[in-house]
């Protein structure tokens, strides 16, 4: 068991989410930040669907009450084991009493830290992610939590480092379903314009500040299906990512989608941020 000393801004439980439940209203949610939370995962051994810790611009703060192996990915950041600083992307051994805490990053936002045997704690929909749109899954952290630890599987990988490598400021985007409904031009303006990521933003969406897409069909759009990393364009004419707890349906037009890769890039943009899109076929970029 791991016990919950400090939070930050913001930090809560996450795995790989709900996939197959938007027919019923339930978005997949999960981790923002996938790769991270996958990469955390195998460090410690863990299956990549374990539960972590997702950490919002660090300060988090656990004590371990038994012996556990941990590892923190994402965001690159400064690690305090007893107040002793070392480097994130590695593999740590935390005896009993012993304190780790997450500094906040000095770029990108999101931290994840896994612990050997995942986080245990109880499931809903069969997923242990915090969804916070919905409310769906458990509650956001809070200091005294203590978060059971699962019985560790396989034997720990041969690889105790990762390099952390520095969020990507450019963006692989796929037109999307409703590009028709933009003028050419605004498919032109989406893929070259340097766009600045707005304060407005959490683990629903990024909200980009920029030039004005000009639609071809003004027309209402009846809802319809969205998906991470969906890019909508809004009554104000400016771009919306769609991040891990997006909603399951949207009612404006979206022109593009991100690959999953640049999903999770996206994931780790703070505001003020300069962001570009680079068209892309599917696959095509990582």
């Amino acid at each position: 068991m791991i016990v919950v000393e400090a939070t930050g801004p913001l930090a809560t439980v996450q795995d790989l989410g709900r996939p197959g439940l938007a027919h019923l209203g339930v978005s997949p949610s999960g981790a923002a930040d996938r790769t991270a939370h996958r990469l955390a995962n195998r460090l410690v051994g863990n299956p990549e669907s374990d539960a972590t810790l997702e950490i919002t611009l660090g300060g988090l703060s656990v004590r371990a009450t038994a012996t556990h192996w941990v590892a923190v990915t994402g965001a690159p950041t400064t690690v305090l084991v007893n107040d002793r600083p070392t480097a994130s992307h590695g593999l740590l051994a935390l005896p009993p009493g012993d304190r780790l805490t997450v500094r906040p990053p000095a770029y990108g936002v999101r931290s994840y830290l896994a612990v050997r045997g995942g986080i245990t704690v109880a499931p809903v929909l069969a997923s242990r992610a915090t969804d916070l749109l919905s409310g769906i899954g458990p509650a956001l952290l809070q200091p005294g939590d203590e978060l059971p630890v699962g019985t560790p599987g396989p034997p720990l990988p041969g690889v105790d480092l990762a390099p952390p490598h520095q969020p990507r400021k450019t963006l692989a985007i796929t037109p999307g379903p409703r590009q028709d409904w933009f003028l050419d031009e605004a498919w032109h303006d989406l893929v070259h314009e340097v766009w600045t990521v707005s304060p407005d933003g959490n683990r629903v969406g990024v909200r980009l500040e920029g030039r004005f897409l000009p639609r071809r069909i003004p027309d209402e759009l009846p809802s319809e299906g969205l998906l991470r990393g969906a890019v909508q364009v809004p009554a104000s004419g400016e771009p919306l990512i769609f991040l891990a707890d997006h909603p399951v349906t949207g009612g404006y037009p979206v022109i593009g989608v991100l690959t999953d890769r640049a999903a999770d890039h996206a994931a780790q943009l703070r505001p003020g941020d300069r962001v570009r899109f680079a068209p892309t076929s599917l696959g095509a970029w990582p």
